[in-house]
């Protein structure tokens, strides 16, 4: 068997490797694509990595800072983010432009929007400071959503919903929690979940970014310039009112309700102006906006505990007591979501209501 080829430069020594194949293929990548865009090698380095197999370095050239992202194929489909990016570019929205992609291998040359996201910025200890911030990304926000036509990307339908839905008592009342999910539990669930939905899929369709929030918006190099957008390559064709509840229910801060129903309510003006299917009465508008939160913090909290017990994440299961927050906030709301309110408490350890005996395994 012939050995995979030597990368024909020192790669960086704080950059793991899974295996001494996978450095070889990015040596012969890299050095393949390095002059046509005047990459210069020794400058690279580690810029992040997501919660999924993809990572991100940053490298120098002689236009400034570029980005490559390192995906394994067997684990992640790059099509998706090539075709979203291309959809935003058309958009208005700024967002990175695929420079080089080799398919095959994973490996792909983007341009670099900048190494501060927006929550690396937020002034954590008074909201009203970062109003400029929420209201950019509101803009961009709005011309991702003024592009949307049907047909173009996946459809958030019932059967996703229900999907990640379930991620909620497969790993976090289950895995997480030691909870036999069945019986009373499971009907409990089972209403719920059928209520969700249904709010969620009564909201008009445009184009959803899926994890719209600041961790995933680059803040603006000069000032008064649109925030960047990563992260897009899960977008879907679905509720309107999904990317401002992630926006204004963050999976890794949160505000008080004042602030966020104020930018909710500027974004909601704004889009009404601009002819966006939002309806007339913020209210009912307000509520859709927080049943379409519930979807998506269940869901989260399903996943944070699945990248914590399945690949070994700690870090994302310190964060679920965040949604459970959510959850029960939104629970507290509404009287048709009371028996999910008892059913999380009881997990939880808040409360114990009647009737709800739920065993362990």
């Amino acid at each position: 068997m012939s050995q995979a080829p030597t990368p024909q430069f020192p790669l960086m020594p704080d950059i793991a490797w899974p295996d001494s194949a996978r450095a070889a293929q990015f040596g012969a990548w890299l050095a393949q694509t390095a002059p046509p865009h005047a990459l210069h090698p020794g400058t690279l380095r580690l810029a992040s990595a997501d919660a999924s197999f993809r990572r991100y370095f940053r490298i120098d050239s002689g236009n400034g800072s570029r980005i490559i992202m390192d995906a394994p194929p067997q684990q992640e489909n790059c099509q998706p983010f090539v075709k979203v990016a291309q959809l935003m570019a058309a958009s208005g929205v700024l967002a990175p432009k695929v420079l080089a992609w080799d398919q095959a291998q994973g490996f792909m040359l983007l341009t670099d929007l900048g190494d501060q996201t927006m929550l690396q910025v937020i002034d954590l200890h008074n909201a009203s400071a970062n109003l400029p911030l929420y209201l950019q990304a509101v803009d961009a926000l709005l011309a991702w959503q003024l592009a949307s036509q049907p047909d173009v990307l996946p459809p958030y339908d019932e059967a996703l919903l229900r999907r990640e839905l379930e991620l909620f008592p497969e790993w976090y009342l289950g895995r997480h929690k030691g909870l036999t999910v069945a019986g009373e539990m499971r009907q409990t669930l089972d209403q719920a979940f059928g209520q969700i939905i249904a709010s969620n899929l009564a909201q008009p369709s445009v184009y959803v970014h899926r994890d719209f929030m600041p961790r995933n918006l680059m803040k603006s190099k000069n000032p008064g310039d649109a925030v960047g957008v990563l992260d897009f390559q899960d977008a879907v064709y679905g509720p309107i009112t999904y990317d401002i509840a992630s926006l204004m229910r963050d999976a890794f801060l949160s505000w008080d309700e004042s602030f966020c129903l104020d930018v909710t309510v500027r974004y909601w003006q704004q889009a009404r102006q601009a002819g966006l299917p939002v309806g007339d009465d913020f209210g009912e508008f307000y509520r859709g906006v927080e049943w379409m939160g519930l979807q998506r913090h269940l869901k989260v909290a399903g996943i944070f505990a699945r990248l914590t017990l399945r690949d070994g994440k700690q870090q994302y299961l310190a964060d679920t007591p965040r949604f459970i927050g959510y959850i029960r906030a939104t629970c507290e709301r509404y009287r048709e979501l009371k028996p999910l309110l008892r059913l999380v408490d009881q997990a939880e350890g808040i409360a114990v209501g009647s009737g709800y005996a739920f065993g362990r395994i």
